[in-house]
């Protein structure tokens, strides 16, 4: 591949605070015309690395070029090739969509008629309708991330750079960003550089993926590939029982993969299931171990990023589930209190 054929390149990117390194030698290619993904947890490196590559923050040592430009020296041509959507949208709540854009797009030099033609363009393509002429005060979190998208496009960029552009949304509103992500990618052709914490999000969108972890690249390929170098099936055991005496009895066992404990679960990587369930199942009985389940399921991300980093990704539905409940929770023992 040679570097006429990628918006993105960058080697050793490096970015320290201090005695802390954010980023650490970060190699990185993106074709032109893919979408890649960054996953990885809070503090991986994910929104430090974004911010060099957009300009907002300069590396501590190494280099990058978007599409041919150096993000060091080039800084006004990268900035006219790139469109950017942050984590916090900075969207004033008094101003309607339309003037939004086109105070965007006055930034970026267009004319009145260029601005007609484009906020035109942007309320089919982002999907905004009639609501891009009331104020912002007034809309959805979905919302407010489709018009934070749609400011990012309004100069066309070749390149757009999204840093965790669904965090906080609902279910449907999630998915309505990401239909508006595969549109801008099929049919206006722009390469799309996503981070993300959510593994279903990586899976769905992403063309290729980097798994970083603490500020290094740890693992890199199409979800399909990374979800094969582990192995083709993942057996998972799930019993009350010592987990530490099941762990132990499962390594006498030949051929077990890589092994791994989430509450009442022992998962095992294997390149072929079939093989190992049987042997599984006999161990546990012969040890008087009851398993409540004994199943076999497809690798995920999860699991790739467990092998690769030692540790599982936090799924972020499951803890505003948890955290919305604990509120709830605290607000009933409040109401009870008052009562009393």
């Amino acid at each position: 591949m040679t570097n006429a054929d990628l918006a993105i390149r960058a080697k050793g990117l490096t970015k320290k605070f201090g005695k802390k390194t954010a980023v650490d030698g970060v190699n990185l290619e993106v074709k032109k015309g893919e979408i890649y993904g960054f996953l990885g947890p809070n503090g991986a490196g994910k929104s430090t690395t974004i911010r060099m590559l957009v300009t907002l923050l300069a590396p501590t040592k190494g280099s990058a070029f978007i599409m041919s430009k150096d993000i060091d020296k080039d800084v006004m041509d990268v900035r006219l090739k790139i469109g950017v959507a942050l984590q916090e949208a900075s969207l004033d709540g008094q101003q309607t969509g339309t003037e939004l854009l086109r105070l965007q797009g006055r930034l970026y030099g267009l004319t009145s008629k260029e601005l007609d033609e484009r906020v035109e363009e942007l309320k089919k393509l982002v999907n905004i309708g009639d609501a891009i002429d009331q104020q912002i005060k007034t809309y959805s979190g979905g919302m407010k991330r489709r018009l934070d998208l749609a400011a990012a496009l309004i100069h066309n960029p070749e390149v757009l750079f999204l840093d965790e552009p669904t965090t906080g949304l609902d279910p449907v509103s999630r998915m309505q960003v990401w239909e508006e992500i595969r549109k801008l990618n099929k049919d206006l052709g722009v390469t799309i550089f996503l981070t993300t914490q959510y593994l279903e999000e990586a899976d769905q969108l992403c063309g290729r993926l980097g798994i970083i972890s603490q500020g290094k690249i740890v693992a890199q390929g199409t979800p399909k590939e990374l979800k094969k170098k582990i192995g083709e099936d993942v057996v998972i055991i799930h019993t009350l029982h010592d987990k530490n005496k099941v762990v132990s009895l499962l390594k006498t066992i030949p051929k077990i993969g890589k092994i791994d404990v989430q509450g009442h679960e022992v998962s095992i990587a294997s390149p072929d299931g079939t093989k190992i369930i049987g042997p599984i199942a006999l161990k546990l009985l012969k040890a008087g171990i009851h398993a409540e389940q004994l199943t076999m399921r497809s690798p995920t991300l999860d699991d790739v990023f467990f092998e690769v980093t030692g540790n599982r990704m936090v799924d972020k539905d499951k803890d505003n589930e948890t955290s919305d409940k604990s509120k709830d929770e605290n607000q009933a023992q409040s109401k009870r209190g008052n009562k009393k």
